[in-house]
């Protein structure tokens, strides 16, 4: 599994901003349709919010890429 850090520069940031920005999905949509089809785990668990707040301290799974979001 390849793992990533992802330094937020705020308090937050919507769930399929992150699978777009880190090169997971190629569009915000086909994030959010990976959230939808119950492909991402949030820190564990099927996330189905597609815009939901993702805060430093959380990690993300999808298609076998781990994130781990931290304070910038």
């Amino acid at each position: 599994m390849q793992i990533s850090i992802f330094k937020l520069n705020s308090e937050y940031i919507a769930l399929c901003d992150l699978l777009k920005t880190e090169g997971i999905a190629e569009s915000g949509g086909q994030g959010k349709a990976f959230v939808a089809e119950g492909m991402v785990l949030v820190d564990g668990q099927i996330e189905l919010r597609k815009t939901a707040k993702i805060r430093a301290g959380q990690t993300v799974e999808c298609l076998g890429q781990k994130i781990s979001v931290v304070n910038a």
